[in-house]
């Protein structure tokens, strides 16, 4: 049985190997490929966020009716991360490599703190909080795709 720290640590992993290979493709100054690995990394970053804002924090916040704990920290880190990505997405657009490579060391350093914060408390936090629902939420987590095409649709 897989439990939400394995799960969503292995998300983070997957995501680091995405993040990795834009950074070789700029370093590469191949333009093209950057933008399609940039591209990758970002989606597969805003589905990680999407899972745990819309699935993991709300069902930790309801198990232990704590809003303002770790997962308003988290969710502050996340704004953060969307802004640098942005940037890192508007330096490979203009082509400026040393914009995206300071960017990206922010946001690489922002991640490691991020996720270790992530791996070593919140999730560990959820396994407890959640450990009769652990299945149910990464079920939700791995459908979470269908919700957010839905969601697209509406708009």
């Amino acid at each position: 049985m897989k439990t939400i720290s394995e799960y969503l640590s292995t998300d983070h992993e997957r995501c680091d190997h995405l993040f990795a290979a834009a950074e070789h493709s700029v370093d590469q100054g191949n333009w093209k490929q950057a933008e399609t690995a940039f591209q990758h990394f970002s989606e597969a970053q805003l589905h990680h966020l999407a899972m745990e804002e819309t699935i993991l924090f709300p069902a930790f916040e309801n198990a232990t009716g704590d809003t303002h704990g770790p997962t308003s920290v988290m969710r502050a880190e996340h704004k953060q991360m969307l802004g640098i990505m942005q940037q890192m997405d508007d330096a490979i657009s203009e082509q400026h490599a040393s914009i995206f490579f300071g960017c990206a060391e922010t946001l690489n350093i922002l991640l490691q703190q991020h996720n270790m914060k992530e791996e070593s408390m919140l999730y560990p936090m959820t396994d407890r909080a959640l450990s009769s629902k652990c299945h149910e939420i990464i079920d939700a987590m791995d459908h979470i795709d269908r919700v957010i095409a839905s969601l697209d649709k509406v708009d």
